[in-house]
């Protein structure tokens, strides 16, 4: 069993970003474009949901950034007509370096500030325009906790947050997204020969059937048999998806009230 494409996802996706842009009131949206599958997907989709012109593009380098990830960015904000800016956030880090001097030895830790300077920005840039942060966020990365909390999963909304990797891949494809995105090896470019599957340990065709096993209801020991997969790495995947529920839910409030947020209250 592995993740499929539904037929109707493309219209689903773009009226949910229409309906979500116009409940808001909304000017229209902004993404973090950093010239990976992910962000290009989402762009395209809301370019064609709302119009290129409510959709601002941002590429915000670090000094591991590519140059390649950088023109395929501004190429791709150019094929589809959408407004594009590039702001570093090497500025920013050189600060943050100056007042925490354990992130130069710890890549994670790195890596997660990073990943919230760049949100902090796109918030800042929402704020002056009017508009609203799209996450970028596949399934396959939501499930497992392989994003920084208030960093790259923060966002106002998450188009493609129901589509594993594999179907985020289908989906780049059908919307005419160039091929060299789909070819290019997922990476967050955190430092130097970083990659999602390598810090992973699992190829993502791996990892969505497992996942997908997973919310079939499926035992740890049938996924493994029937996708082939050893049985230790999909005990792996399955204690990253345990380990990381706190991530995927609001901050847990102890309940007093008669109804308490994140628990029964109904908005």
């Amino acid at each position: 069993m592995r993740p499929q494409l539904h037929e109707m996802t493309e219209a689903v996706i773009k009226d949910f970003i229409r309906q979500k842009v116009e409940e808001s009131g909304a000017a229209g949206v902004v993404i973090g474009l950093s010239g990976g599958i992910d962000s290009a997907v989402v762009s395209v989709l809301c370019a064609s949901a709302i119009g290129p012109e409510r959709v601002l593009t941002i590429f915000m380098p670090s000094a591991k950034s590519s140059a390649e990830d950088a023109k395929d960015a501004e190429e791709l904000a150019l094929k589809f007509g959408m407004k594009h800016e590039v702001i570093g956030i090497e500025p920013a880090m050189d600060g943050f370096r100056a007042v925490l001097p354990e992130l130069k030895g710890d890549k994670g830790l790195l890596g997660n500030c990073m990943a919230r300077c760049r949100m902090t920005i796109l918030y800042d840039q929402a704020k002056l325009t009017n508009r609203l942060v799209m996450g970028t966020s596949n399934k396959s990365e939501l499930l497992v906790g392989y994003f920084t909390k208030f960093g790259d999963g923060g966002a106002d909304f998450c188009p493609i947050g129901d589509l594993y990797k594999t179907e985020v891949r289908q989906l780049a494809r059908k919307i005419g997204v160039p091929e060299k995105f789909l070819q290019k090896v997922p990476s967050a470019c955190l430092w130097e020969g970083q990659t999602d599957e390598g810090e992973l340990g699992i190829s993502y065709d791996e990892l969505d059937a497992v996942l997908f096993g997973i919310e079939n209801g499926m035992e740890l020991e049938d996924i493994a048999r029937r996708n082939l997969i050893p049985e230790e790495r999909v005990e792996r995947v399955w204690k990253m998806h345990m380990g990381s529920i706190h991530k995927r839910k609001m901050p847990l409030i102890p309940k007093i009230g008669a109804r308490t947020i994140g628990l029964d209250w109904r908005e």
